[in-house]
């Protein structure tokens, strides 16, 4: 007798840093469901350098749609490019075009939470109840299960986490001039859902300097929309210690960045996807979270520290603070953080 063949699933990915990290928590649970099992992702380009260091992906999609892009014509296309090649297609998105593309493509089982009107683009539609599921990461590795399964709780979850090209990464330092021969203490002072989610930059600049003068060094991490903060940062550094604080934001790839905060020795950062790639590499790290919750989307990692003033006014979940007073991050002082990094490296 023939063995049975293993499940093809097609996994259709968020479109956020952080959202596509903690889809690893499902990736996991369906190899752990079926080891044998199939999984590709299909997700915007910029993901790929993610994927590619999940050992539970088989294959990077690239989605040819830009984030707001319906195009009709060539989601039907391309859905139907891809008939007769997977058995199950489980949507992480909750938007109708999200699911446009399995349906064309004929899968036989259509996952997801019910969302925004796919009744019929979804056969196997979830109906969510937020209190049931109250982490992301539930809300995902729920989709592996039958409905009505019972809810995994955060201690059973595989924590996310990526694979390294440590060649890579020694390229990466030698391009950017950086060295190894002191302690690096990582910063990720961007965010871009929004300012009401970004820790103030003289902040991140105390803490910094708090850990130059110890010998440290700092690499600054982030986007090209980030380069604005981390030169501020720098600024704010006493003058004798800013030869130590170099910036990355803007001169990495999303993939060198992610090789490069895997050998750094600790990591202050916003509620971002790259506290989630710290997270996700093992790093000691500090998490600040103001207008965000760590209720629905922490990082997973045991060695992670959250550092939250949980006011009354807070989480609002806005882009920026609707009382512009931005309380949940300016009376969240330096010396809360610092003492976290004390703990979380070991130090207290």
């Amino acid at each position: 007798m023939s063995a049975m063949p293993s499940q093809r699933i097609l996994v259709v990915g968020p479109s956020w840093v952080g959202d596509m990290v903690m889809a690893q928590t499902l990736f996991a649970e369906l190899r752990h469901r079926e080891p044998d099992c199939r999984i590709d992702v299909l997700a915007p380009d910029w993901s790929r350098p993610l994927l590619e260091r999940m050992a539970e992906v088989h294959q990077a999609l690239s989605l040819p749609f830009g984030h707001g892009d319906v195009r009709l014509r060539e989601r039907r296309q391309f859905g139907r490019e891809l008939r007769g090649r997977y058995d199950q297609a489980i949507l992480l998105p909750n938007t109708f075009k999200s699911a446009l593309i399995p349906w064309w493509a004929g899968i036989a089982r259509r996952t997801g939470w019910r969302g925004e009107m796919r009744y019929g683009l979804l056969n196997d539609p979830r109906v969510l109840d937020e209190a049931r599921y109250p982490l992301m990461v539930q809300r995902f590795v729920a989709l592996a299960h039958e409905r009505n399964a019972p809810v995994p709780e955060r201690e059973s979850l595989t924590p996310p986490k990526l694979g390294v090209d440590t060649s890579a990464a020694d390229r990466a330092r030698n391009d950017l001039g950086l060295k190894r021969n002191l302690p690096v203490l990582g910063l990720c002072p961007g965010a871009e859902f929004g300012p009401s989610k970004r820790w103030p930059e003289s902040y991140f600049a105390a803490a910094a300097t708090e850990r130059l003068k110890q010998g440290w060094q700092v690499w600054i991490f982030g986007s090209p929309q980030d380069r604005e903060v981390a030169e501020t940062i720098r600024a704010a550094v006493p003058q004798r210690e800013q030869r130590r604080v170099h910036i990355l934001a803007g001169h990495t790839t999303l993939a060198e960045a992610v090789d490069l905060l895997a050998g750094v020795d600790a990591v202050i950062s916003n509620d971002s996807g790259l506290m989630h790639i710290a997270a996700a590499l093992n790093r000691p790290l500090v998490a600040v979270y103001g207008s965000s919750s760590p209720d629905f989307t922490p990082p997973l990692h045991a060695d992670s520290e959250i550092v939250r003033l949980d006011l009354d006014c807070s989480p609002c979940f806005q882009r920026e603070c609707p009382l512009r007073h931005h309380n949940c991050m300016q009376q969240l002082e330096p010396a809360m953080v610092t003492a976290a990094l004390q703990r979380v490296t070991g130090e207290a």
